[in-house]
C-alpha cells in the first residue's frame, strides 16, 4: 500500500507535467514557464508567461530581451484567480521554474503555502524569501513517469 509521502510524490510530479505542458502554450521564445495551482485536491488556475490580453504574443525585443510588460506564469495564474470567484489560500503552486523575487511577493501575499518547481532562476531571492516566510518548497527535477 502506497504511504502518504510517495502519493503526494505522484500527484506533485503530475501537476508539474501539466505545468510543463501548459509552459508550451507561452509565445516566449528565450524561456517558456508554465504555472498551475491546486487547492482543496482542485486545479483552480494555470497560466503561462507571456503578454497582457491585447498585446502583441511577441515577447521580446529585436536583440532578444524579455519587454518588461511580459507577465510571469505565477503571476498570470494569480491574476486569473483573482478574477474568479476562488482565492489561492491554502494552495499549491507548480511552477517549471522556480519564482524571481517579484512574483515571490504576490505568491505569498495570494496565501499560498506550498511551491513545488522542477528548475532553478538563476536568482535564488524569491525562493529564500518563501522559505523565510514559512512558504513550504519543494523542487523536483526530474518528473518522468515512473
Amino acid at each position: 500500500m502506497e504511504n502518504k509521502t510517495e502519493k503526494q510524490y505522484r500527484y506533485d510530479s503530475a501537476y508539474l507535467r501539466m505545468a510543463k505542458e501548459w509552459a508550451q502554450l507561452s509565445y516566449c521564445r528565450r524561456k517558456k514557464v508554465g504555472a498551475i495551482i491546486v487547492k482543496d485536491g482542485m486545479i483552480i488556475s494555470d497560466g503561462y508567461n507571456g503578454t497582457p490580453a491585447g498585446f502583441d504574443n511577441c515577447c521580446e525585443d529585436e536583440s532578444g530581451e524579455t519587454h518588461w510588460y511580459v507577465l510571469h506564469a505565477e503571476a498570470n495564474a494569480i491574476l486569473k484567480v483573482a478574477k474568479s470567484t476562488n482565492n489561492c489560500v491554502g494552495a499549491t503552486l507548480y511552477l517549471t521554474l522556480s519564482p524571481c523575487k517579484d512574483c515571490s511577493k504576490l505568491i505569498l501575499q495570494a496565501g499560498i503555502t506550498r511551491l513545488v518547481f522542477i528548475g532553478s532562476y538563476k536568482d535564488t531571492a524569491g525562493i529564500d524569501f518563501l522559505k523565510d516566510a514559512g512558504v513550504d518548497v519543494l523542487q523536483i527535477e526530474d518528473i518522468s513517469n515512473e
